[in-house]
């Protein structure tokens, strides 16, 4: 199987070629997971050092999002409908070939939560040996809830403060599913990074402060402040509003913070 190395917008690669398996029930999952996980792939990351903090990890790109924020740069995995770039089979049969050489799996999107056959993935992910990491906006708190105790790693996307989000998202009440998701993920005990890319509108200094100090009062510790991409936006006239650099606010109330570009 060939595949081509994934570049840095996070446009996935994929593999052509589908791999037949018999499906290994995962000890102690529910009978009603008992079936082969119909997984939907936008494609897949062989190999990567940014998308797990610390690890060498595969991305696996899911398809189908909730929202339709103006800046995402991943309008491609947006339908859950569009054709998949890979089978489930195939993808779990390349992390078969790569134990020992990767540490980790992130589930990405997308968003991951957005399919209920998620849990059953990350449980035979888990089995092949590999940490497992989750790239989530937090859309679905009940899902989320269902697979934390299965990852190791959560990077979970805060938007801006709770009533801000339909701005942002075009849903309205999405804003106080993501902080009820955060709630959630802060609880777990599970490793988290909270990280705001954040939208022209939504980006002064005296807004990002705000929407820091909430954040810290709810017990986010590690932050990264993310500078959006200029190309592939889903609305492509955002492109012109979008900030050169990020005017970060004097007082960061993080002990681990970064700035970084999406």
């Amino acid at each position: 199987m060939s595949l081509a190395v994934q570049a840095a917008d996070t446009t996935p690669a994929f593999a052509p070629s589908p791999v037949l398996r018999p499906l290994v029930e995962p000890e102690g999952m529910a009978s009603h997971l008992a079936v082969a996980p119909l997984l939907r792939l936008g494609g897949l990351t062989p190999m990567t050092t940014s998308d797990y903090p610390g690890e060498l990890a595969a991305a696996l790109f899911c398809q189908g999002c909730p929202w339709r924020c103006p800046y995402c740069h991943n309008a491609h995995l947006l339908n859950a409908t569009d054709e998949p770039a890979l089978d489930w089979s195939e993808a779990r049969e390349f992390l078969v070939r790569r134990r020992g050489l990767l540490d980790a799996v992130v589930f990405s999107g997308g968003e991951p939560t957005a399919q209920s056959t998620l849990p059953t993935a990350i449980a035979e992910v888990r089995e092949l040996g590999f940490k497992i990491g989750l790239h989530t906006g937090g859309p679905y708190p009940q899902r989320l809830a269902q697979v934390l105790p299965l990852v190791d790693w959560v990077g979970l996307d805060i938007k801006a403060l709770p009533a801000d989000y339909p701005l942002v998202t075009g849903v309205p009440g999405s804003g106080e599913k993501a902080w009820e998701s955060l709630a959630l993920a802060l609880a777990s005990g599970v490793a988290l990074e909270v990280r705001t890319t954040p939208m022209p509108g939504l980006d002064s200094p005296a807004y990002l402060e705000r929407l820091m100090e909430a954040l810290s009062a709810a017990g986010v510790s590690r932050y990264a402040l993310q500078q959006c991409l200029s190309h592939s936006l889903l609305d492509a006239k955002l492109q012109a509003r979008l900030p050169a650099h990020l005017a970060v606010p004097e007082a960061v109330p993080f002990p681990r913070f970064e700035l970084r570009s999406a």
